[in-house]
């Protein structure tokens, strides 16, 4: 049993619901989960047509969107950061001292082979147990 699980979201991925299923299975008697969003702000040339305001507008808007999600998730707290994902969800768990991490991960394709996925390189450099979930 785990007593500070992390639950990195993609709030486009169909895996929030189950990971916390999950979650709440392995979790220890007074032990805590967090949903966690990484907001990756547009970078390169993109950035340079949009202004803070726009970027903060959309940070606010999907940090609301995970509250949304949550606010049926009992036990459960939404944090949303900015960051890479796959650095930033490595980052926060050391931070806060998590003991499991788990996660969605899609179907590898080519470029995943070349690249790597997030949850790849959060299962290699998480400084604790990563679950990875995979679509049936």
């Amino acid at each position: 049993m785990y007593s500070k699980i992390l639950v990195p979201m993609a709030l486009d991925h169909g895996f929030g619901d189950t990971a916390l299923d999950v979650a709440r299975k392995l979790l220890s008697e007074g032990g805590t989960i967090t949903a966690l969003h990484v907001y990756e702000a547009p970078q390169g040339s993109v950035s340079a047509y949009l202004d803070e305001e726009a970027v903060r507008a959309s940070f606010l808007a999907v940090q609301k969107r995970l509250e949304e999600r949550m606010k049926d998730q009992p036990g459960v707290t939404p944090v949303t950061i900015k960051g890479h994902s796959g650095r930033t969800i490595i980052d926060y768990a050391e931070k806060e001292g998590a003991d499991l991490i788990i996660m969605g991960s899609h179907r590898p394709g080519l470029i995943d082979y070349l690249l790597g996925s997030t949850a790849a390189r959060v299962v290699r450099h998480a400084p604790c147990a990563v679950h990875v979930l995979r679509h049936p």
